[in-house]
C-alpha cells in the first residue's frame, strides 16, 4: 500500500489520504487475516527525504505493517554514501524492502555497489526490481550476490514488461566467494493490481515449472503474451501514459470500479488509448468478464 498503484498522490496535503487509506487497508488485512486463520504480510511504501521517509515509515510500523517499500525517487542527486546513510535511518524504524523503480516513471539509476552495500544493512529483508532494464535488474541481482546474504532477502520482480521470465529463470552469479545462484520468489506489479486471480494461478504455474530442469514451450509463450497484454495496461506506445488509468479502465469494464479516475486529474489514458477505449464496450456493472472489444492483447 501507499505506492505506484495506491497512488503516490493519497500524500498531496490536498488529498489528505495517506494515513486513511494506510489505516484502512491494515484493518481490512488484519480482518481476512482472523477469519481464515492466514498469515499476511503487509508492505507499506515510504517515500521522500530522511525526515518524511522516517516518519512514514513509523507510521507504518503503528498500523501493523511488516516491511517498509523503500522509494529512492526523492534522492535523485544523492551520493551512494547519502542513499546508505538515508536507508540505515529508515531501517532503524522497521524491515526494509528495497525498490529500483524504472527511471521512465520517476526513478533513478543506482549501481551494483549501492545494492552490495544496501543489503549489507542488517534490517533489510526483500528487494522489489522494477526499472524494467535487463542490465540494471542483473545489477541487483549481482550485489545482492556479492553481499553474502543472498539466503536472507527475497527478491521481487517489479518488472512488468517480463514477469514469466523473471519468475522463471534462476541467475547464477560468479563473485568473490564463489558463485552464487538465486531466484525471484515472487512479484510486486502493478500488472497485478487487477485480473489478480489469474494472477496468483500464474505465479503458482511460474513456480511448479521452475522447479524442474527444463521449461515447457507453453511457458516461453505466455511470457510473450503477459508482456504483450502489460503493453495495453500501461499504454506503453505512448511512454506509459496510462500505467494507473490502464489499470482502473480493466477494473471498470470489470465492474469493479466506477471509473478510470485518478487522484491527479491530469493522469488519463493517452488520446489515442482514449479514443480505442471508447471503441469497446464495457461489460455490465455485475459482469466479471473480460470488455468485448477484440483481443485485449496487442495494445487494445
Amino acid at each position: 500500500m501507499g505506492v505506484h498503484t495506491t497512488q503516490f498522490a493519497i500524500r498531496d496535503p490536498k488529498v489528505g489520504l495517506f494515513e486513511p487509506v494506510i489505516e484502512l487497508a491494515a484493518e481490512t488485512v488484519d480482518e481476512f487475516a482472523a477469519k481464515t486463520g492466514r498469515a499476511v504480510i503487509k508492505v507499506g511504501g515510504v517515500v521522500g527525504p530522511t525526515r518524511q521517509a522516517v516518519r512514514e515509515a513509523a507510521f507504518l510500523r503503528d498500523c501493523g505493517y511488516d516491511i517498509a517499500l523503500l522509494s529512492l525517487a526523492a534522492l535523485k542527486t544523492a551520493s551512494v554514501d547519502e542513499l546508505i546513510e538515508h536507508c540505515r535511518a529508515v531501517a532503524e524504524a522497521m524491515p526494509l524492502m528495497g525498490f529500483y523503480l524504472q527511471p521512465a516513471v520517476g526513478g533513478r539509476l543506482l549501481p551494483v555497489e549501492f545494492w552490495r552495500r544496501f543489503v549489507g544493512i542488517e534490517n533489510v529483508v526483500a528487494i522489489k526490481m522494477a526499472p524494467f532494464n535487463r542490465y540494471q535488474t542483473l545489477d541487483v541481482i549481482q550485489g545482492v550476490a556479492e553481499s553474502g546474504r543472498a539466503g536472507e532477502v527475497a527478491l521481487y520482480t517489479g518488472n512488468d514488461d517480463n514477469i514469466v521470465v523473471d519468475l522463471l529463470s534462476p541467475y547464477r552469479m560468479r563473485t568473490g566467494h564463489g558463485d552464487v545462484t538465486l531466484r525471484i520468489v515472487g512479484g510486486l506489479l502493478g500488472h497485478w493490481a487487477c485480473w489478480t486471480r489469474a494472477a496468483v494461478q500464474l505465479l503458482e504455474r511460474c513456480r511448479r515449472a521452475a522447479c524442474g530442469d527444463t521449461v515447457p514451450q507453453g511457458m516461453l509463450a505466455l511470457a510473450n503474451e503477459v508482456t504483450d497484454c502489460n503493453g495495453a495496461f500501461f499504454d506503453t506506445k505512448n511512454g506509459f501514459a496510462g500505467c494507473i488509468a490502464g489499470i482502473h479502465e480493466v477494473l471498470a469494464r470489470q465492474g469493479l470500479m466506477a471509473g478510470r479516475w485518478c487522484l491527479d486529474r491530469s493522469e488519463d489514458l493517452s488520446p489515442a488509448r482514449r479514443k480505442r477505449s471508447t471503441a469497446c464496450t464495457p461489460p455490465t456493472p455485475t459482469s466479471t468478464t473480460t470488455p468485448s472489444c477484440g483481443n485485449t492483447s496487442r495494445n487494445g
